[in-house]
């Protein structure tokens, strides 16, 4: 199965063979799941979602300074 992130900072899918967190797939496609937001659409998914079939997410990334 595939899950593919998508974005203005990034294009990248990770492949998987079993359930997988949204967290350890941003991890695998070397995206800091604490540098970005993932969302279906307008909803936003939780880091621990659980994603079990094909998938596109879009990944906005948040930036913050002091």
């Amino acid at each position: 199965m595939e899950i593919q992130f998508s974005g203005r900072d990034h294009n990248e899918t990770v492949e998987f063979e079993e359930k997988i967190s949204v967290r350890d797939a941003l991890l695998r496609a070397n995206i800091q799941p604490s540098t970005v937001i993932v969302s279906i659409g307008e909803e936003i998914i939780p880091h621990a979602a659980i994603i079990k079939s094909n998938v596109e997410l879009k990944v906005i990334t948040v930036s913050s300074g002091g």
